[in-house]
């Protein structure tokens, strides 16, 4: 069943938000620092479109706010669109959950229910309320897609034999798609995740569309080669597509994970297998509709929404996939390689937990210093992998960084995410709200000094303040393990090869940053940091050139730039005896 979607061509264009008896948009809630209970609205479920204002200043355009800064990068950012129905241009269309329910699970460019017709709920953790049910994938819809995308890759099929420029072509018309629907990709994401709306239009759907489009460029230009053997052969080098590709995402960034997946397995022209997490599947089901309104032939790309233990374990360990992708936590990944290697020694990319090293030294731009610290650790609610989760201050400018550091998440807006003023939104489900919450418990019981916040930022809901930690010492376990949240937790330290020695000090190896003046010293620890990303006086700068992946525990191999193309190929040697050879 389709998630609805408004007519863009047609339909006259109005607010989203509640109006007054002369059809003015009424005044807006403001969002509260840090204790705000986000409001409920015209969602079941609570919070969404209409549930709160955007806090403008009454200069906007009507149906839009400037916004600045999201990103956490000092850009100014453009006007964003009211989220949900508004936008797309449908003002008589709700979401609620009757629009939502009935998902089901995309296979061959059908909707299926799961063979065993179970379904699980999708919840708004903004209040902890159901949104809809979704059809519950296992094994055996497992095996009924693998089945389906291993005969759209048999030799001959419309797939297969598709020119590699038209692969690039469905890819950038998925794009086309994507942004022509981003406002109501945006409030899915946003509803089902909990991240702030301005961010999830203004960040992550530009991300997914130039993913896309990065992806659909390299179609058709990875090339073999001709090899020079000695005698009377030709020799030359295929490129072919490791054939069905089993992708299991996560739910912090759903619809980016998604592209990060689909764009270089596609491209190269493999088959997908994808089962998207069980915390977020609305938006990544949204897509199907668009992979199948794209063009692309029937069992090409396959989504499973279900749950790890089932759906997850039956693509790991299947005999009939070829590869498998995952990205989430070091301890499932263990459980992935394992499968794979006692079923079909499948090929493996694993992009996993991290802990990593943001490192200011003491020559750093304060201001700027304490803005990337903030943004590195908070940003997405403290839900990513590459998370700057210790951050080392040297000793003599660190009484200065944690007092600003304290100040700057005190201020930071929590609340409504379909607020435009809203900084943080709810973490993404009850699981997670708890462990953070004891992580903080721990924290002080273990010594480390709370700065700010360590509680509940609501009443209801999965939000939780801000917080800060100082005096933490590296063998305390917020040190050493990876939270996920919105904990900061600041140490303390000396000389830069004390520092070196400190920050490779972990199982993890994702990412690190370096905060400096001096060219020499960022060279320095630039090249002794033990992470697939280190970043110079920055943090979270991503692009799909550029590639991503993780030293030790934090995974192998590579998403996005060349390098992720690899991953998806195989290369084959043909070697051919001919008459003559001639230079």
């Amino acid at each position: 069943m389709k998630l609805g979607r408004g007519d863009l061509n047609g339909a006259e264009r109005r607010s989203a938000y509640p109006t007054d008896a002369n059809g003015q948009t009424r005044s807006p809630a403001e969002p509260r620092r840090h204790g705000t209970e986000p409001r409920r609205g015209a969602w079941r479920g609570g919070a969404g479109p209409g549930s709160a204002g955007d806090g403008r200043s009454g200069t906007a355009e009507r149906g839009s706010a400037q916004r600045s800064d999201v990103a956490g990068g000092g850009v100014r950012l453009p006007a964003l669109p009211r989220p949900g129905p508004a936008a797309l241009g449908r003002s008589d269309l709700k979401f609620n959950a009757d629009l939502l329910a009935s998902l089901q699970i995309f296979i061959n460019n059908e909707w299926h229910d799961a063979i065993s017709k179970k379904t699980f709920p999708t919840i708004n953790p903004a209040t902890g309320e159901v949104i809809c049910q979704v059809a519950e994938g296992d094994k055996a819809d497992v095996d009924k897609a693998v089945k389906a995308a291993r005969a759209a890759f048999q030799l001959g099929s419309p797939w297969r034999r598709m020119d590699a420029s038209h692969r690039g072509k469905l890819l950038n018309r998925l794009a086309d798609l994507i942004e022509r629907d981003r406002a109501y990709l945006a409030a899915l994401e946003t509803l089902d995740n909990g991240k702030p709306y301005s961010i999830a239009y203004l960040v992550d759907l530009d991300m997914v569309v130039k993913c896309l489009r990065y992806f659909a460029g390299w179609s058709d230009k990875f090339h073999g080669k001709t090899i020079p053997l000695d005698g009377d052969f030709f020799c030359y080098t295929r490129h072919e597509p490791v054939g069905v590709c089993g992708q299991i995402i996560p739910w912090n960034f759903p619809l980016l994970m998604q592209a990060w997946k689909l764009g270089p397995a596609l491209a190269t022209g493999n088959v997908v297998v994808m089962k998207v997490a069980e915390q977020t599947p609305l938006s990544a089901l949204y897509v199907a509709n668009l992979i199948k309104e794209a063009g692309f032939p029937p069992g090409v790309v396959n989504i499973i929404p279900g749950y790890g233990p089932t759906a997850g374990a039956a693509i790991s360990a299947h005999m009939d996939v070829d590869k498998v992708a995952f990205t989430g936590s070091t301890e499932v990944g263990h459980l992935i390689k394992k499968a794979a290697a006692e079923s079909n020694l499948k090929r493996v990319t694993l992009e996993l937990g991290g802990k990593s090293p943001n490192i200011i030294l003491s020559d750093a731009d304060m201001d700027w210093a304490v803005d990337q610290a903030h943004f590195a650790l908070f940003f997405n609610q403290g839900q990513c992998c590459c998370a700057g989760s210790r951050t080392y201050v040297q000793e003599d400018i660190y009484n200065e960084f944690v007092e600003r550091s304290v100040e700057k998440a005190k201020s930071r807006v929590v609340g409504n995410p379909f607020d435009f003023k809203t900084e943080q939104g709810p973490q993404v489900d009850e699981e997670q709200f708890k462990k953070i919450l004891g992580y903080i418990s721990t924290g002080k019981r273990e010594g480390a000094k709370l700065l700010c916040g360590g509680n509940p930022a609501a009443d209801r809901g999965y939000f939780v303040q801000p917080t800060v930690f100082g005096d933490v010492q590296d063998n305390m376990t917020i040190a050493r393990e990876e939270i996920f949240g919105p904990v900061m937790q600041i140490m303390k330290f000396k000389t830069i090869e004390e520092i070196i020695e400190r920050a490779n000090n972990s199982k993890y190896g994702l990412a690190a940053a370096v905060f400096t003046k001096d060219i020499d010293k960022a060279n320095y620890v630039s090249q002794a940091l033990r992470a697939g990303t280190v970043w110079v006086n920055c943090y979270n700068v991503f692009g799909a050139q550029a590639p991503f992946g993780g030293y030790k525990a934090s995974g192998n191999g590579r998403e996005l730039g060349e390098y992720g193309l690899e991953a998806y190929l195989e290369v084959k040697n043909v070697t051919m005896k001919i008459p003559q050879k001639n230079s």
